[in-house]
């Protein structure tokens, strides 16, 4: 295996999240030389890691105490302290993320230290998730499951009043129903930035997030991803809506997309593509006579019909390798985490995806997701 080097925090980093599984605003130094897993930290740190197996190394340990004498500033100071590290631990050459600084790395090159940026070498360290991950994973589930639940306790009580939903008077409102989304989220120890509660043709458009008050018969798309607050793993699900009539067009859409996502559930297991499981879905959508992106126009955005990839993985980022779609060459692995996401879309009336999360299994997948489908709440 290569020597490692990794500088940032764990809030940002889920290439060092995934080595060091404790939240850390400030950026530090985690390197592995000969084997051996080195975290340069502060004093202020360094306790939070000890059980963790690192050799732990503090600031002090490279003359700390004599440049914070020198006058020099802070992001010197830091930078300092990083090469003598590099230096004293013997890295002379080390894979990075691609999201390594560049200042530093054009300083580390300057005292011949030779760093090889490799993105892929770090997915897959994160494509099987770990027993924590996978823990963490699941308390994000029923997280969103929460908040799903939520939301369709709120589209239950509405009542159409003519310009849309009202509940308890007051309007029914995307910003309305994602407060109470939230609050959910809190409650099961997870949060999220944003998320999609978009309505009517709105939620054609596959990430509008969704604003203003929800009418009576149009498609409410709700997409979930929040993020376990003790792992920083993620979950990721979808579910679509009507209050009232539900048109007719909407109903198939709905159809197709159940029975592609219970397709692709039974098609996963280690072995297949992501690019396979993706292709049964388009198999179903273009015999019902949608275009996909394997069937569109060279060269031209596809703007209705099924217009995105089918899924993702998932993990300490919402969207991680490999991808469910095209591009899905690499061969999926137990303990694979991945969001299913079937839709289909036409431009000024609206969409319908459904989307579970599953993880492979040694012969199959297990569903993570255990909530209804139902179009009508």
């Amino acid at each position: 295996m290569p020597d490692v080097l990794v500088y940032s925090d764990t809030l940002r980093s889920p290439e060092l999240r995934h080595e060091v599984p404790v939240a850390i605003g400030d950026a530090f130094l985690y390197a592995e030389h000969d084997g051996v897993r080195h975290v340069v930290i502060s004093a202020l740190e360094a306790p939070r890691l000890d059980g963790f197996g690192f050799e732990l190394h503090p600031y002090e340990e490279f003359g700390a105490d004599e440049l914070r004498r020198s006058g020099m500033s802070w992001l010197e100071i830091d930078d300092e302290i990083t090469l003598r590290a590099v230096v004293a631990l013997g890295l002379k050459k080390a894979t990075v993320p691609g999201t390594f600084p560049v200042l530093l790395a054009d300083k580390l090159r300057a005292e011949g230290v030779e760093l090889v940026p490799d993105q892929t070498f770090f997915v897959e360290r994160r494509r099987v998730k770990s027993e924590a991950e996978l823990a963490g994973i699941r308390r994000a589930q029923t997280a969103a499951e929460a908040g799903m639940s939520a939301a369709r306790e709120l589209l239950r009580a509405a009542e159409p009043n003519g310009k849309g939903l009202l509940v308890d008077g007051e309007p029914l409102t995307s910003e309305r129903i994602k407060a109470a989304i939230s609050q959910a989220f809190l409650a099961h120890g997870a949060s999220s930035g944003d998320f999609i509660v978009s309505h009517g043709s709105q939620s054609a458009i596959g990430h509008h997030m969704g604003t203003g008050q929800i009418a009576a018969g149009e498609p409410i798309v709700i997409d979930l991803w929040p993020r376990d607050n003790e792992s920083a793993c993620c979950a990721d699900m979808t579910r679509t809506y009507v209050v009232g009539d539900v048109p007719d067009e909407l109903a198939r859409w709905h159809e197709l997309c159940k029975r592609a996502l219970d397709r692709a559930a039974q098609d996963l297991r280690p072995g297949v593509t992501g690019k396979a499981v993706y292709e049964a879905t388009c198999d179903i959508f273009e015999a019902a006579g949608f275009p996909t992106q394997r069937s569109k126009p060279e060269g031209r955005p596809l703007e209705e019909g099924f217009f995105h990839s089918l899924g993702h993985g998932v993990g300490l980022d919402v969207h991680e390798l490999p991808v469910l779609g095209l591009v899905g060459h690499e061969q999926l692995r137990r303990g694979e985490v991945f969001a299913v996401e079937p839709g289909l879309y036409r431009p000024g009336f609206g969409g319908c995806r459904l989307e579970d999360l599953l993880v492979v299994t040694d012969d199959g997948a297990e569903k993570l997701t255990s909530f209804p489908y139902e179009l009508t709440p």
